[in-house]
């Protein structure tokens, strides 16, 4: 509805997605943040979704415990990244093991309410900021070439990077943040780029593969030109984070 009346390119873009079964978006709320924040839902709804759901959890929790041990080797302290960690431990424990509060299982209602309240949601956000910067400070050999300041063209140390457009809230993500963060999580993301530039309609993807299960389906993520949203395919709801 939004791009009908307007650019042909972009609704030729759509139909092509939705003749391949994207039918839906979740949209994120665009602060700067929806990279990382679509990410991290769609990250635990993958969970919930998982046909061992033990197995999955248990898989994510490993990654989580070892990141923990990433950002005390780049310099960050327990102290400011605990409590971050806890809320998206938390969520991800709650897939299989009831909350302290209600007693409940996390369920798709449950997950949506919590990505809806300002300090958990922003509080994961943090957390995979504070991740993405350490896996780019560990391996800056990989990443340095690719760490251009956004304005200026200038290439950026990764130091400096990591302060300005990784660990700042309200920055957007580009395509090295996607991928260090991808790496840190050991899963597997699709991209699909609405950006009206595709021959004949169709959408590139953005494919990373660092997952270590096979068996868990990539989160897929819709980007349009400074914004991301969750694609969905089938008839799975839509709610807004």
């Amino acid at each position: 509805m939004e791009y009908e009346n307007g650019s042909l390119s972009f609704v030729k873009q759509i139909d092509w997605l939705e003749r391949r079964g994207f039918l839906w978006i979740r949209r994120t709320r665009g602060d700067g943040d929806c990279f990382y924040r679509s990410l991290a839902f769609a990250f635990v709804e993958r969970l919930l979704k998982a046909k061992d759901r033990g197995a999955a959890v248990q898989y994510a929790m490993v990654t989580l415990s070892e990141s923990l041990q990433m950002l005390e080797n780049v310099g960050f302290e327990k102290l400011v990244f605990e409590d971050f960690y806890d809320v998206l431990k938390g969520l991800v424990t709650n897939v299989v093991e009831p909350d302290n509060v209600l007693g409940k299982i996390l369920d798709e209602e449950s997950l949506l309410t919590a990505f809806q309240d300002n300090t958990t949601s922003n509080s994961i956000v943090m957390y995979l900021r504070m991740l993405t910067s350490a896996q780019l400070r560990l391996d800056p050999d990989l990443y340095s070439p690719f760490l251009i300041h956004s304005e200026t063209g200038e290439p950026m140390e990764v130091r400096e990077f990591c302060e300005h457009f990784v660990e700042a809230t309200g920055k957007e993500a580009d395509h090295v943040q996607m991928t260090a963060l991808s790496r840190a999580l050991q899963i597997n993301v699709d991209v699909a780029y609405l950006d009206g530039r595709g021959t004949n309609g169709e959408v590139d993807f953005v494919t990373l593969r660092d997952a270590t299960d096979t068996e868990m389906s990539p989160v897929t993520l819709l980007y349009r030109p400074g914004h991301y949203d969750i694609l969905i395919r089938d008839d799975t709801s839509g709610k807004s984070l």
